[in-house]
Formats: C-alpha cells, structure tokens, sequence
C-alpha cells in the first residue's frame, strides 16, 4: 500500500474519531453527581439559600426607597389576581410597613419561607423531609411516606404537606393554608384556599430547582407558577443561626454587656 493512502486512510481516521468525541458531548466532570440517600433518592440535606430576591416583590419592579429592583420569579411576570384581590394587594401595599406578618414576628409560611432573604436547612429520612428556617425558626415537614392530608380543613400557618417522587423530582402537595401570610414584602398573598404544589429537583449537586404552582379560585383568575435557584450554603462554618423576631426592643431590658 502507498505511503499517500496510508497518509488519507490515518487522516480519515482522526476525522471519524473527533467527529465520535463531539456527537457524544463532554464527559461531566468529576464530582458532579447528585446526592442521593440509601434508597437512591436525591438528598436535598444541607443548609439552602435563595439569592433570587424573591421577597421584595415576585413580580418586576422598580427599585422603591424601602427595596431593591428585581426582574421578578413569576412564569409570564404577573399573577392573575381577581380584581377584588387586585383591589386588596394593593391595600397591603400601601400598609406594608406595618401589615406584612413579618414585621410582626409571624412565620414568613410556605412557599415564602424558602426564597426568604435568610437560609433554611433540610434534614431528610425516608419518611419525611424536616425544614428549619433561620427566620423566627418554624419547622415545615414533609411527609413522603404515602400518608394523607388529615380530613378537613385546618388553618396551618406552614400549611400541611404530602410529597412523593416523580422520577429524580420531589413534588409535595400543601392544603391547609390559614390566609394569614403574605408571598413577599409588597402585598402579594393567598386565601385559606391555595392548593400549592412544590417540584424540588437537582441543578447540579449544589443546585436546587424550585418551581411552585399556585391555585386558589378565591384570589386568581388561573393557576400559576414560579421559579426560583436554591444554593447550597458550602462555607465551613455555616450553621442556621437563631434569629428569633420580637416585637419589644429587649435591648433596653437586657442592654449587652461592657466589653470591658
């Protein structure tokens, strides 16, 4: 065989190779798989954190004196209020430096707890997921152990929450809201009524996907749904602080310590 066709068929050779190495894509790299547990669940363990700024308004809005702007986290960037709760978001607006249960010392409730400005922690068991929140420090279970919501309504200030797996996807049904907590720090809120179903999945290892559909027939026109980013808090020393909210300045009856 001449030297000029060994020359094509090595040549053809490296083409059909490079070509194989791009239709398969690159390899991930090492250490980018997701946690699971013994049961080969995802493992979403670990201590959380929105960046969204999710809480000063879901929606797009402007930067205000009291917040910064946002590009907002709804799915087509404006909930469907009925113009009765149109007309009542708006009066929680106007108030909210007062009105919003925060400033009160209540829990921020479910889904605001999760792309609140402060970190909440899981601890997960095959029977149910424990989340710790820093803010006030309400503790939500989800229960994924094929139980029921309990019969009847009850007013839960977290509501009551059932999950189960789709695939790598957790998805947790909660009823039994009180109406008593506001969405974010501008007004937007539910009813008593708010069916909410959360899908929890894996970005990456670090990574959460969190997207929640709303339905509540007594203050929106449709379902709707949004999305935020949660990320894993990887600083050695990071913990879920006590941040306990009170409505009396103790300060003035407990004063700190002299340093001296």
């Amino acid at each position: 065989m001449s030297k000029r066709i060994l020359t094509l068929l090595a040549a053809l050779g490296l083409v059909l190779s490079v070509g194989n190495a791009v239709g398969a894509g690159p390899a991930p790299p090492a250490g980018t798989a997701i946690p699971r547990d013994a049961g080969g669940k995802p493992d979403f363990s670990g201590i959380w954190q929105s960046l969204s700024g999710a809480d000063y308004g879901l929606e797009p809005h402007p930067a205000t004196k009291d917040d910064p702007p946002g590009a907002g986290v709804v799915e087509g960037n404006t909930i469907p209020y009925r113009p009765a709760a149109l007309e009542q978001r708006a009066k929680n607006f106007a108030a909210r430096a007062t009105a919003d249960p925060r400033h009160k010392c209540y829990t921020l409730g479910t889904p605001r707890g999760i792309y609140g400005n402060e970190p909440f922690q899981i601890f997960q068991r095959p029977r149910d997921l424990t989340l710790l929140y820093e803010f006030g420090h309400p503790v939500r279970t989800i229960n994924t152990n094929a139980t029921e919501h309990p019969d009847g309504h009850i007013d839960f200030w977290l509501g009551d929450s059932r999950g189960r797996w789709d695939g790598d996807t957790l998805v947790v049904d909660v009823t039994d809201f009180n109406g008593e907590t506001w969405l974010d720090r501008v007004g937007n809120f539910n009813s008593d009524e708010l069916h909410l179903v959360e899908r929890w999945s894996y970005v990456d290892r670090n990574t959460i996907r969190y997207r929640a559909t709303f339905d509540d027939p007594k203050v929106y026109t449709r379902p709707w749904t949004l999305e935020v980013l949660l990320y894993r808090r990887l600083e050695p020393n990071v913990q879920i602080i006590e941040n306990y909210c009170a409505t009396v300045d103790f300060d003035e009856y407990y004063p700190v310590p002299s340093s001296r």
